[in-house]
């Protein structure tokens, strides 16, 4: 007797745990029954980045090489600077003789002094044609208007019989010829005028051309001096002082400081996820910058790839030549995804029974994960933006987890 009512007691206990473990796992555990409940890790879900690196090495070099030409033909006068050394902006690395453009500058001044004199003259000379010419004019109009009034006493002559016809027609036909005459003399002098002023624009023409030549050379002249375009340092000069050079031929190769790039260095086990264009993050002075993989160097040497990064800020001032910097290459990547912190007890890319805090109570879900990166793991579904994930896979392992800050 006392045997059965003991198992009955039994059965009545374990089938009261066992509804109590049903209902904690539909609507959650409240969190006065878990130990220490508002000190373990929790990660808010938001929405960002994540991704999984590879760290890399890198070195810090020049982006690029600038070549300094020669302006034109002249005699290297001076080397201020050698090969290896540090220039700033605007330092003047080689001068080059000036005399031969200062006395080509002479000869377009002298010309240009002649050129604007023969304007002022021409000048002159057009208003002097212009009063001759409409002189003419006035002249050939005045015996126009005597003729007309000659004309009109002989006809008053005539109608009282005191001139004969025939000097009527004479003096008709003497207006005609005075008023063709007239008319020739206009059109020469929209000739002439039109002439004084084409020779007028040629000399503009002239002197226009000439000083943009002279500009030119004061141009020049400037460049005679080669200067540094940026920081940088110098990595050769061709030519020494006294040696005549060319237009164009190539006087000094230097390093510009401006912009960098960075010479990475992987463990070749990792060479698929070196291709062009892949993204990478460099930590100069632990600031995180971006950039992406650009040319690739084939040969391996001693178990390693090296490879170019060019970055997407590459005149950061952390940036210094010759500094070592940790790379961070991604061989996966995705972008405004939802995210927890990567702390955590859970698996990449499969599904889990997680616990999330839900009004107090402590409330299981199911969550499908995907990658799993530095710093966060991403959650294809179950969860969404806002919620609180404790980062244990396990409500029974919270007390004996070390408590830390919520995320």
């Amino acid at each position: 007797m006392k045997n059965k009512k003991g198992l009955l007691i039994a059965v009545l206990v374990l089938s009261v745990f066992i509804i109590l473990l049903i209902l904690f796992r539909i609507v959650g555990i409240p969190s006065f029954l878990t130990h220490n409940s508002q000190k373990y890790q929790t990660s808010v879900v938001d929405r960002g980045q994540v991704f999984v690196p590879i760290d890399a090495t890198g070195i810090v070099e020049p982006e690029s090489e600038v070549i300094l030409l020669s302006p034109l033909n002249s005699i290297i006068l001076k080397i201020n600077k050698e090969p290896g050394s540090r220039v700033k902006k605007g330092e003047v690395i080689i001068e080059l003789d000036p005399v031969p453009t200062r006395e080509e500058i002479e000869q377009i001044n002298d010309q240009l002094e002649i050129k604007s004199n023969s304007l002022e003259r021409s000048r002159l000379e057009g208003q002097m044609s212009r009063i001759d010419l409409d002189y003419n004019v006035e002249v050939k109009k005045l015996k126009i208007v005597s003729i007309k009034a000659q004309l009109a006493d002989e006809e008053q002559l005539l109608s009282v019989g005191g001139i004969s016809s025939a000097k009527i027609d004479e003096t008709k036909q003497n207006l005609v010829l005075a008023e063709q005459d007239l008319e020739v003399v206009l059109k020469k002098n929209a000739i002439r005028l039109n002439q004084l002023k084409t020779e007028e624009n040629g000399l503009n023409l002239q002197i226009e051309i000439q000083k943009k030549q002279l500009a030119d050379k004061l141009e020049m002249l400037k460049k005679l001096d080669i200067k540094a375009p940026s920081d940088g340092i110098i990595l050769s000069i061709s030519g020494k002082v006294g040696e005549k050079v060319g237009t164009d031929k190539m006087l000094i190769t230097m390093s510009d400081l401006s912009t960098f790039k960075l010479k990475g260095s992987i463990d070749e086990k990792y060479s698929e996820y070196i291709k062009t264009g892949n993204p990478v993050f460099a930590f100069p002075e632990n600031e995180k910058l971006n950039g992406s993989i650009g040319n690739v160097t084939p040969v391996v040497a001693d178990n390693k790839i090296q490879f170019n990064v060019h970055l997407e800020n590459s005149n950061n001032p952390k940036l210094i030549p010759n500094q070592a910097v940790r790379l961070q290459v991604l061989k996966s990547v995705k972008n405004e995804v939802l995210r927890i912190s990567s702390d955590n007890d859970f698996n990449a890319n499969m599904e889990q029974t997680i616990y999330v805090l839900d009004s107090g109570n402590v409330v299981p879900r199911t969550v499908q994960f995907g990658i799993k990166g530095a710093g966060y793991q991403e959650i294809l579904s179950g969860l969404k933006e806002g919620e609180k994930v404790i980062l244990s896979d396990s409500p029974f392992i919270w007390s004996s987890k070390k408590a830390g800050k919520q995320k």
